[in-house]
């Protein structure tokens, strides 16, 4: 799934502690993550995925996701919670 989904994404949310809650709580369809993202970050939220059948997706780096989220600065990561 390329960055543009995002774009066209009802509704997301952006930054660590949001997507981890949208994993948890049911609501994210799609987990997009930024390669270049420090690893302690990132593992609670590829855990939380896993457990849950979250489908991971990933972005080159940091500044393109922020992008693609329309935000301008850089995203670590950003879920999809409506299409």
């Amino acid at each position: 799934m390329a960055l543009d989904e995002i774009k066209k994404a009802g509704k997301i949310v952006v930054g660590m502690r949001q997507t981890v809650k949208a994993v948890e709580n049911g609501s994210a369809l799609a987990v997009y993550i930024a390669k270049d993202a420090e690893e302690k970050v990132v593992a609670p939220v590829l855990q939380s995925c896993k457990e849950k059948g979250v489908q991971i997706f990933y972005a080159d780096t940091m500044a393109e996701l922020g992008k693609a989220c329309g935000i301008k600065v850089g995203a670590a990561m950003c879920a999809i919670i409506e299409k």
